[in-house]
């Protein structure tokens, strides 16, 4: 249920013994971010603005930082309140709790934090990515619901949405090229697709979602667009360019220390809400609950995400251009000969860059592998690890690993290579410290790739 009452942007709200307030009733609206709606409603272009706007919790005792509510269950002054909050009549708006699966304070506070930091009216925090995902599509769907998706997604979401959702809730779903945006509007069936689902730059290939003009096909033909952001925030904000539905998987750069599972659904309150409605809410009923110890810990990351962004996309910038100075096939969408170049450049909120995660293909798996394992065991320059967003550069083969669930021809549709190692670029030791270290492990392949400017590059 969402916030509607106007809060003013540093606030601790208490409750007192007398468990009701002078209008004698409650707002059954719990979710909202006030911040965030004025935020958006100024065209606040840089999300680090309306991080710092959103609503400051300070301690219960007066701390800077707000205490974390550790109980799964919450106790009441009078014997009628318990029936006005399962009725809807009483909730968090007034700090008034039920039992930490439906809502509690720590998480409720990240979810204030997140929807300001993607400029969506409500947020939502769930225990993983996936859950957040697989939640929104079952709230959306329903059974026997259709889903338009990119042909291009984690292996994760991909077999969710190809394997598991048509077995056990019959929601099918159609991959196309959301290049094609003909085939984009073609493949929606009138009053059957309920979503269309992208990534905002897609896991690995980083390409780039055109997200207002699928937000424009979504608007014409009746559907809802959800944005998986992972890749990119603080870089893009889909929901100001059009998108219903944002979602993250908070595991990766928004913590930022590989140490912590946890997932966000950012969007519309009338959608958060309807995913916590006691009988028919998924949040509510699958109980995907985010940790409070966990909330409490990304929320005190937040304030230095914009930073962190900034150093991710200026390296892996600086990388992308002397790897394909030294002959390397590099992809990554800063370059000028990415074909979303232009695209990203529309799109993005000034001052980020192009993302912290670049791509290059080495042709086969064979040689893929034996780059990794000289940059990660001889020169140190990386860890050979799944996920993303850490500060040390994290590096895998994509075909092998975080997209294994899908079949040959699958990849070979999205343009992931047998060879295709996926760089999360870190941002530990000084950059040129980094390059070193990645030069002399590239001089140990054999053979060399040329630094011939005038030469195509080589797949090494």
């Amino acid at each position: 249920m969402a916030e509607t009452i106007p809060s003013p942007a540093f606030s601790n709200p208490r409750h007192n013994g007398h468990e009701e307030d002078e209008d004698g009733g409650g707002n059954k609206e719990w979710a909202v971010a006030p911040a965030a709606k004025r935020a958006r409603g100024s065209v606040v272009e840089d999300p680090a603005v309306s991080l710092a706007i959103a609503r400051h919790e300070f301690g219960e005792h007066g701390g800077v930082n707000m205490s974390i509510e550790a109980s799964a269950t919450f106790t009441v002054m009078e014997a009628d309140t318990m029936r006005r909050m399962f009725s809807g009549e009483l909730g968090p708006d007034r700090d008034f709790y039920i039992y930490s699966r439906h809502f509690n304070p720590t998480v409720l506070n990240l979810g204030r934090q997140m929807a300001a930091l993607e400029g969506t009216e409500a947020a939502y925090c769930t225990a993983s990515g996936m859950s957040a995902i697989s939640s929104v599509l079952i709230q959306l769907c329903g059974a026997g619901g259709h889903v338009v998706a990119s042909g291009c997604l984690y292996g994760g979401t991909h077999a969710l949405l190809s394997q598991f959702l048509p077995r056990s809730c019959g929601i099918r779903a159609t991959f196309v090229d959301i290049d094609d945006l003909d085939a984009v509007r073609a493949a929606v069936k009138e009053g059957e697709t309920k979503v269309l689902y992208v990534e905002t730059v897609a896991n690995p290939t980083l390409a780039v979602a055109d997200v207002p003009r699928l937000s424009a096909i979504a608007r014409e033909k009746g559907t809802m667009l959800v944005v998986d952001n992972t890749f990119a925030p603080m870089v893009v904000s889909p929901a100001r360019l059009g998108a219903d539905v944002v979602v993250h998987s908070v595991s990766k750069f928004i913590s930022g220390g590989a140490d912590i599972i946890a997932g966000a659904i950012c969007g519309p309150a009338k959608l958060v809400n309807s995913m916590m409605d006691l009988h028919e809410g998924a949040l509510m009923l699958l109980g995907p609950t985010m940790n409070p110890k966990v909330a409490f810990e990304i929320s005190e990351r937040l304030p230095h995400l914009s930073l962190r962004m900034k150093e991710h996309c200026r390296r892996a910038m600086e990388y992308a251009t002397r790897m394909r100075k030294v002959g390397l096939k590099v992809i990554y969408p800063g370059l000028d000969d990415h074909p979303h170049h232009d695209l990203l450049a529309s799109i993005a909120n000034p001052g980020y860059g192009f993302g912290g995660m670049l791509c290059l293909d080495m042709g086969t798996e064979e040689r893929a592998n034996k780059l990794m394992h000289h940059l990660q065991n001889t020169t140190q320059f990386g860890l050979m690890a799944v996920s993303l967003g850490y500060y040390e550069t994290l590096m895998s083969c994509s075909g092998s690993s975080t997209s294994s669930e899908m079949s040959p021809e699958e990849k070979t549709r999205a343009g992931i290579s047998p060879g295709l190692v996926r760089f999360s670029v870190g941002y530990s030791g000084t950059l040129e410290q980094r390059w070193s270290q990645f030069e002399r492990a590239l001089s140990l392949l054999h053979p060399p790739p040329s630094s011939n400017k005038q030469q195509p590059p080589l797949l090494l």
